[in-house]
């Protein structure tokens, strides 16, 4: 049987594992998704990480959350959320405030503008999400998250 994965690559020797061939299929499934969301997202001028950061920061209400708790909630890992807090601040989604109390606590949370386009990624972000796996049926969809949870168990 030929391998879905080899032909889309064009790779002439089989893969040296089953378990090979599934981590690479990830990988490159993870691309193609990650490409599609890009498109959506470039107009707006905002990367996949962004759109994550704001979408937490909505969940997370008026009190916002700190830097840590962001970088633990990303999808993503990222090292730098320091950074990507500044530059997103630098664009006007969000502020950062410092805590009355205890001056080392800073939260982050949503201005209006981060709030709006946010919202209005919605829409957008959800059709291509149906877009990309809404050909599956929710038996199917339901495996697919729960052997994803699997592989992220490590074993």
């Amino acid at each position: 049987m030929t391998s879905v994965l080899r032909d889309e690559l064009r790779q002439r020797k089989p893969f040296d594992s089953l378990e090979q061939e599934a981590f690479l299929s990830l990988g490159r499934t993870e691309a193609v998704l990650e490409e599609a969301i890009e498109r959506v997202l470039k107009p707006h001028a905002i990367s996949i990480t962004q759109y994550n950061v704001l979408r937490i920061l909505r969940g997370a209400g008026a009190d916002g959350l700190c830097r840590n708790e962001i970088r633990d909630r990303l999808v993503s890992r990222m090292p730098d959320v320091t950074r990507l807090l500044d530059r997103m601040e630098e664009a006007g989604l969000v502020s950062r405030i410092r805590d009355a109390e205890d001056r080392r606590m800073v939260n982050t949370c949503l201005t209006d503008r981060g709030r709006r386009l946010v919202d209005k990624l919605d829409a957008p972000v959800t059709e291509e999400h149906k877009r990309r796996l809404g050909h599956l049926t929710r038996q199917q969809l339901r495996t697919l998250i729960d052997l994803l949870a699997l592989v992220r168990r490590e074993g």
